[in-house]
Protein backbone atom coordinates (compact mmCIF):
# COMPACT_ATOMS: atom_id res chain seq x y z
CA UNK A 1 0.00 0.00 0.00
CA UNK A 2 2.52 2.93 -1.18
CA UNK A 3 0.09 5.63 -1.87
CA UNK A 4 0.44 7.10 1.40
CA UNK A 5 4.12 6.25 2.39
CA UNK A 6 4.50 9.89 3.56
CA UNK A 7 6.39 12.60 5.38
CA UNK A 8 3.03 13.28 7.06
CA UNK A 9 2.68 9.37 8.54
CA UNK A 10 5.73 8.12 9.94
CA UNK A 11 4.33 4.49 8.53
CA UNK A 12 1.08 3.03 6.48
CA UNK A 13 -1.55 1.89 9.45
CA UNK A 14 -1.44 -1.20 10.58
CA UNK A 15 -4.72 -2.27 8.86
CA UNK A 16 -7.83 -1.59 7.97
CA UNK A 17 -10.90 -0.69 9.73
CA UNK A 18 -13.43 -3.27 10.08
CA UNK A 19 -16.14 -2.05 11.61
CA UNK A 20 -18.31 1.78 11.87
CA UNK A 21 -17.70 0.85 16.19
CA UNK A 22 -13.81 0.36 15.31
CA UNK A 23 -14.18 3.50 13.62
CA UNK A 24 -15.88 5.95 16.50
CA UNK A 25 -13.61 4.23 18.73
CA UNK A 26 -10.51 5.33 17.14
CA UNK A 27 -11.42 8.91 15.83
CA UNK A 28 -12.43 9.04 19.68
CA UNK A 29 -9.34 8.14 20.63
CA UNK A 30 -7.07 10.35 18.04
CA UNK A 31 -9.22 13.48 19.16
CA UNK A 32 -8.62 12.57 22.66
CA UNK A 33 -4.91 11.73 22.63
CA UNK A 34 -4.56 15.97 21.03
CA UNK A 35 -6.85 17.61 23.68
CA UNK A 36 -4.39 16.14 26.15
CA UNK A 37 -1.01 16.99 24.34
CA UNK A 38 -2.35 20.83 24.09
CA UNK A 39 -3.25 20.60 27.56
CA UNK A 40 -0.24 19.47 28.79
CA UNK A 41 1.81 21.89 26.30
CA UNK A 42 -0.18 24.58 27.52
CA UNK A 43 0.42 24.16 31.20
CA UNK A 44 4.01 23.92 29.93
CA UNK A 45 3.83 27.15 28.68
CA UNK A 46 2.04 28.24 31.72
CA UNK A 47 5.31 27.29 33.89
CA UNK A 48 7.36 28.83 31.38
CA UNK A 49 5.70 32.36 31.61
CA UNK A 50 4.55 31.91 28.17
CA UNK A 51 1.05 33.21 28.47
CA UNK A 52 0.28 33.76 24.61
CA UNK A 53 1.59 30.19 24.29
CA UNK A 54 -0.55 28.69 26.59
CA UNK A 55 -3.33 30.23 25.76
CA UNK A 56 -3.34 29.02 22.23
CA UNK A 57 -2.20 25.43 23.21
CA UNK A 58 -5.16 26.29 25.44
CA UNK A 59 -7.83 26.68 22.77
CA UNK A 60 -6.41 24.34 20.56
CA UNK A 61 -7.24 21.71 23.56
CA UNK A 62 -11.18 22.92 24.08
CA UNK A 63 -11.21 22.44 19.71
CA UNK A 64 -10.05 18.85 20.16
CA UNK A 65 -12.60 18.44 23.02
CA UNK A 66 -15.40 19.62 20.80
CA UNK A 67 -14.08 17.43 18.30
CA UNK A 68 -14.26 14.56 20.50
CA UNK A 69 -17.99 15.77 21.47
CA UNK A 70 -19.26 15.47 17.52
CA UNK A 71 -17.66 12.01 17.08
CA UNK A 72 -19.59 10.94 20.30
CA UNK A 73 -22.90 12.06 19.09
CA UNK A 74 -21.92 10.79 15.73
CA UNK A 75 -21.99 7.13 17.32
CA UNK A 76 -24.51 7.54 19.42
CA UNK A 77 -26.49 8.46 16.52
CA UNK A 78 -25.15 5.79 14.36
CA UNK A 79 -24.90 3.04 16.94
CA UNK A 80 -26.92 3.77 19.83
CA UNK A 81 -23.67 3.96 21.97
CA UNK A 82 -20.75 6.24 22.99
CA UNK A 83 -17.37 5.15 21.25
CA UNK A 84 -15.71 1.97 23.07
CA UNK A 85 -12.30 2.42 23.57
CA UNK A 86 -11.39 -1.38 23.73
CA UNK A 87 -12.43 -1.00 20.21
CA UNK A 88 -8.83 0.39 19.23
CA UNK A 89 -6.96 -2.33 17.96
CA UNK A 90 -3.85 -0.68 17.07
CA UNK A 91 -2.25 3.34 16.83
CA UNK A 92 -3.08 5.64 14.89
CA UNK A 93 -0.58 8.16 14.29
CA UNK A 94 0.53 10.37 17.37
CA UNK A 95 -1.55 13.66 17.61
CA UNK A 96 1.88 15.39 18.06
CA UNK A 97 5.46 14.51 16.45
CA UNK A 98 8.02 14.11 19.19
CA UNK A 99 10.15 16.56 17.37
CA UNK A 100 7.54 19.22 17.47
CA UNK A 101 6.45 18.94 21.07
CA UNK A 102 10.54 18.93 22.17
CA UNK A 103 10.62 22.05 19.52
CA UNK A 104 7.56 23.78 21.74
CA UNK A 105 9.09 23.32 24.92
CA UNK A 106 12.89 24.17 24.55
CA UNK A 107 12.52 26.82 21.20
CA UNK A 108 12.95 30.45 22.60
CA UNK A 109 11.48 31.32 19.19
CA UNK A 110 8.23 29.46 19.45
CA UNK A 111 5.37 31.79 18.27
CA UNK A 112 1.84 31.21 18.21
CA UNK A 113 1.76 31.54 15.00
CA UNK A 114 4.21 28.78 15.02
CA UNK A 115 2.51 26.69 17.52
CA UNK A 116 -0.43 27.31 15.07
CA UNK A 117 1.80 25.88 12.07
CA UNK A 118 2.63 23.19 14.22
CA UNK A 119 -1.56 22.33 14.64
CA UNK A 120 -2.23 22.84 11.11
CA UNK A 121 0.50 19.99 9.88
CA UNK A 122 -1.07 17.48 12.71
CA UNK A 123 -4.48 17.87 10.91
CA UNK A 124 -3.18 17.45 7.85
CA UNK A 125 -1.79 14.67 8.60
CA UNK A 126 -4.91 13.08 10.30
CA UNK A 127 -6.68 14.22 6.60
CA UNK A 128 -3.97 12.17 4.93
CA UNK A 129 -4.46 8.85 7.55
CA UNK A 130 -8.50 9.04 7.48
CA UNK A 131 -7.92 8.95 3.67
CA UNK A 132 -5.27 6.43 3.68
CA UNK A 133 -8.38 4.21 5.63
CA UNK A 134 -11.19 5.19 3.11
CA UNK A 135 -8.70 4.48 0.21
CA UNK A 136 -8.51 0.86 1.71
CA UNK A 137 -11.54 0.00 3.47
CA UNK A 138 -13.22 -3.05 2.18
CA UNK A 139 -16.86 -2.04 4.31
CA UNK A 140 -19.00 0.37 2.43
CA UNK A 141 -20.10 2.22 5.52
CA UNK A 142 -16.37 2.04 7.15
CA UNK A 143 -15.18 3.50 3.49
CA UNK A 144 -18.27 6.40 3.23
CA UNK A 145 -17.49 7.45 7.59
CA UNK A 146 -13.70 7.31 6.68
CA UNK A 147 -14.23 9.42 3.76
CA UNK A 148 -16.67 12.03 6.23
CA UNK A 149 -13.53 11.90 8.85
CA UNK A 150 -11.37 13.27 6.56
CA UNK A 151 -13.49 15.96 5.03
CA UNK A 152 -13.79 16.75 8.19
CA UNK A 153 -9.99 17.23 8.95
CA UNK A 154 -9.74 19.17 5.98
CA UNK A 155 -12.46 22.03 7.43
CA UNK A 156 -10.31 21.62 10.48
CA UNK A 157 -7.24 22.89 8.39
CA UNK A 158 -9.32 25.13 7.16
CA UNK A 159 -10.03 26.63 10.46
CA UNK A 160 -6.34 26.49 11.62
CA UNK A 161 -4.84 28.17 8.66
CA UNK A 162 -7.38 31.24 9.40
CA UNK A 163 -6.29 31.43 12.71
CA UNK A 164 -2.46 30.65 11.71
CA UNK A 165 -2.73 34.01 9.21
CA UNK A 166 -4.13 36.07 11.70
CA UNK A 167 -1.37 35.01 14.23
CA UNK A 168 1.40 35.89 11.11
CA UNK A 169 -0.51 39.34 10.55
CA UNK A 170 -0.19 40.29 14.53
CA UNK A 171 3.37 39.45 14.38
CA UNK A 172 4.09 41.10 11.55
CA UNK A 173 3.70 44.33 9.59
CA UNK A 174 3.17 44.02 5.76
CA UNK A 175 6.31 45.32 4.08
CA UNK A 176 5.50 48.40 1.47
CA UNK A 177 8.05 46.89 -0.36
CA UNK A 178 6.29 43.23 -0.99
CA UNK A 179 2.75 44.98 -2.01
CA UNK A 180 4.89 47.02 -4.83
CA UNK A 181 6.22 44.02 -6.53
CA UNK A 182 4.48 42.41 -9.04
CA UNK A 183 1.86 40.21 -9.32
CA UNK A 184 0.04 37.44 -10.88
CA UNK A 185 -3.55 35.86 -10.17
CA UNK A 186 -4.35 32.62 -9.29
CA UNK A 187 -5.30 31.08 -12.30
CA UNK A 188 -1.44 32.10 -13.82
CA UNK A 189 -0.02 29.87 -10.51
CA UNK A 190 -2.34 27.35 -10.99
CA UNK A 191 -0.96 26.66 -14.32
CA UNK A 192 2.78 26.78 -12.91
CA UNK A 193 1.28 24.55 -10.70
CA UNK A 194 0.05 22.42 -13.54
CA UNK A 195 3.56 22.14 -15.36
CA UNK A 196 5.64 21.44 -11.89
CA UNK A 197 2.72 18.45 -11.72
CA UNK A 198 3.39 16.85 -15.22
CA UNK A 199 7.14 16.94 -14.50
CA UNK A 200 6.21 15.42 -11.43
CA UNK A 201 4.29 12.78 -12.87
CA UNK A 202 7.60 12.02 -14.94
CA UNK A 203 9.64 10.88 -12.07
CA UNK A 204 6.98 8.43 -10.49
CA UNK A 205 5.14 5.49 -10.88
CA UNK A 206 2.82 3.53 -9.76
CA UNK A 207 -0.30 4.64 -7.58
CA UNK A 208 2.11 7.90 -6.75
CA UNK A 209 1.74 8.63 -10.53
CA UNK A 210 -1.59 7.96 -10.25
CA UNK A 211 -2.21 10.29 -7.83
CA UNK A 212 -0.11 13.29 -8.89
CA UNK A 213 -2.10 12.45 -12.63
CA UNK A 214 -5.17 13.45 -10.63
CA UNK A 215 -3.94 16.04 -9.00
CA UNK A 216 -3.01 17.76 -12.84
CA UNK A 217 -6.03 17.43 -13.41
CA UNK A 218 -7.65 18.65 -10.62
CA UNK A 219 -5.31 21.72 -10.94
CA UNK A 220 -5.81 22.29 -14.62
CA UNK A 221 -10.04 22.92 -13.46
CA UNK A 222 -9.10 24.59 -10.91
CA UNK A 223 -7.04 27.13 -12.99
CA UNK A 224 -10.38 28.03 -14.85
CA UNK A 225 -12.26 28.31 -11.79
CA UNK A 226 -10.23 30.44 -10.31
CA UNK A 227 -10.62 33.31 -12.84
CA UNK A 228 -10.23 36.45 -11.58
CA UNK A 229 -8.99 35.52 -8.22
CA UNK A 230 -5.99 36.04 -6.10
CA UNK A 231 -3.07 38.41 -6.21
CA UNK A 232 0.24 36.89 -5.41
CA UNK A 233 4.09 38.35 -5.73
CA UNK A 234 5.28 37.24 -9.03
CA UNK A 235 8.48 35.83 -7.61
CA UNK A 236 6.35 32.64 -6.66
CA UNK A 237 6.14 31.62 -9.66
CA UNK A 238 10.09 30.60 -9.07
CA UNK A 239 8.76 28.55 -6.27
CA UNK A 240 8.47 24.70 -5.53
CA UNK A 241 4.91 23.65 -5.97
CA UNK A 242 4.33 23.10 -2.15
CA UNK A 243 5.21 26.59 -1.70
CA UNK A 244 3.34 27.14 -4.66
CA UNK A 245 0.18 25.07 -3.31
CA UNK A 246 0.34 26.20 0.07
CA UNK A 247 0.37 30.08 -1.59
CA UNK A 248 -2.71 29.15 -3.24
CA UNK A 249 -4.60 27.63 -0.43
CA UNK A 250 -3.70 31.16 1.69
CA UNK A 251 -4.88 32.83 -1.56
CA UNK A 252 -8.43 31.47 -1.66
CA UNK A 253 -9.28 31.64 1.95
CA UNK A 254 -8.10 35.51 2.30
CA UNK A 255 -10.61 35.94 -0.45
CA UNK A 256 -13.43 33.82 1.07
CA UNK A 257 -12.90 35.89 3.94
CA UNK A 258 -12.98 38.98 2.12
CA UNK A 259 -16.10 38.14 0.05
CA UNK A 260 -19.59 39.99 0.42
CA UNK A 261 -21.28 38.17 -2.57
CA UNK A 262 -22.83 34.77 -1.88
CA UNK A 263 -22.02 32.95 -4.84
CA UNK A 264 -18.55 34.54 -5.27
CA UNK A 265 -17.57 33.64 -1.42
CA UNK A 266 -19.11 29.97 -2.37
CA UNK A 267 -16.90 29.48 -5.21
CA UNK A 268 -13.93 30.42 -3.39
CA UNK A 269 -14.89 28.11 -0.07
CA UNK A 270 -14.70 25.37 -2.90
CA UNK A 271 -11.41 26.19 -4.49
CA UNK A 272 -10.10 26.14 -0.79
CA UNK A 273 -11.48 23.28 -0.09
CA UNK A 274 -9.55 21.39 -3.20
CA UNK A 275 -6.77 23.44 -2.35
CA UNK A 276 -6.10 22.06 0.68
CA UNK A 277 -6.82 19.07 -0.01
CA UNK A 278 -4.44 18.60 -2.65
CA UNK A 279 -2.00 20.19 -0.16
CA UNK A 280 -2.30 17.60 1.84
CA UNK A 281 -1.78 15.21 -0.81
CA UNK A 282 1.36 16.80 -1.90
CA UNK A 283 3.14 16.54 1.46
CA UNK A 284 1.75 13.27 2.12
CA UNK A 285 2.56 11.35 -1.70
CA UNK A 286 6.31 9.72 -2.05
CA UNK A 287 8.27 11.67 -4.20
CA UNK A 288 11.35 8.97 -4.36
Amino acid sequence: MPLLRTSLLSAEPSGVLESLDELFALAHAMEQEAADKYDSLAKEMRVQGKDDLAEVFTHLAAAEREHMDSVTQWSQSRRGKRPDPAMVRWEAPEALAPDAAAEVKTSRLMTPYRALAIAVRNEERAFAFWSYLAAYSHDPEVKKASEAMAKEELGHVATLRKERRRAYHREHERSNVETALPQIDAPRLERRLVAQLGDMEQRLSGPAAVRIRDLRQQTVEMADAAAGVGSFAASMERKGPLEIAEALVDGYLDGAERSNDAAHLESLQQLAERAISRLAWLRSLAMD
